[in-house]
């Protein structure tokens, strides 16, 4: 596994990297397999501990095994859990009837950016794929917003030959993106090395269907599947010719490239 081994090394880089150069630094966890692999190479950049709090934009519409599964990992390995909410826009009744972009904008993207304001985070790490959605394939790993969070894909700094842009100018709001050049078996590979403890929500148990991508519960749709083990899963992405994020109705039509434009994950 040598490749995995050179994609880890990159990405304990890129983490030491950020935590050097930018302060009120913060980390996204949504629990997915993404976040989670994430969240398990800061651990290991920084020798078990994790110098930052971990961040969660809760919409109330998480599965629940999903929050679960997030506060015991907390304890666990005693992260600095911080918890987000727009809630104003939930008190209003804000929910995925009303549109599922004008929803993920309201709770997601809002959510997070009373979260960074209210807090002073001015860098941000997310387990972001450049194989996993169109939009994200025009990232870098330090990835410029203004103040707002708002990102122009057209005005992205060059990184050449892994030399990386680390200083811009004040009030900017840094996006940092280690796992960029992972691609999902990549991720699945690497949980099977390291034993990363994952929600089981990602397999079979026994009704021949499980999530490939983890959501909110009314906008997330389970895959027919019937991968009971990481190898199980490994094998089916190898001859699968379906979007990672099929099942996710925010990626429908221009909906993500609208929801990450004005801040979204």
């Amino acid at each position: 596994m040598k490749h995995l081994r050179q994609l880890e090394d990159q990405s304990v880089y890129i983490l030491r990297e950020a935590y050097k150069h930018f302060d009120n630094l913060a980390m996204l966890w949504s629990m997915g397999k993404d976040s989670t692999v994430l969240l398990w190479l800061a651990r290991k950049a920084f020798f078990g501990h994790v110098p930052f709090p971990l961040l969660h934009v809760d919409t109330s519409y998480k599965i629940p095994a999903m929050i679960e599964y997030r506060d015991r990992l907390a304890r666990e390995w005693r992260l600095n859990l911080v918890v987000g909410q727009n809630k104003e826009a939930l008190a209003a009744g804000m929910n995925h009837t009303m549109g599922r972009v004008v929803c993920c904008t309201a709770l997601k993207t809002n959510g997070l950016k009373q979260l960074l304001e209210k807090k002073g985070y001015t860098g941000v790490i997310l387990g972001v794929r450049a194989d996993e959605e169109g939009t994200r394939a025009k990232e870098r790993y330090f990835s410029p917003r203004d103040k707002h969070g708002d990102w122009d894909f057209r005005d992205q700094p060059p990184e050449l030959w892994d030399q990386y842009k680390t200083t811009f100018p004040p009030g900017t709001h840094i996006r940092i993106h280690p796992l960029l050049d992972w691609t999902e078996i990549n991720i699945w590979e690497y949980i099977k090395l390291e034993n990363i403890p994952f929600i089981d929500l990602y397999l079979d148990k026994g009704d021949g269907t499980r999530y490939r991508s983890l959501g909110c519960a009314p906008c997330t749709t389970p895959i027919k599947s019937t991968a009971k083990t990481v190898d199980d899963i490994i094998e089916e992405l190898r001859h699968t010719t379906v979007a990672e994020r099929s099942g996710r109705a925010q990626d429908e039509g221009r909906g993500m490239e609208l929801l990450r434009k004005d801040g979204y994950m």
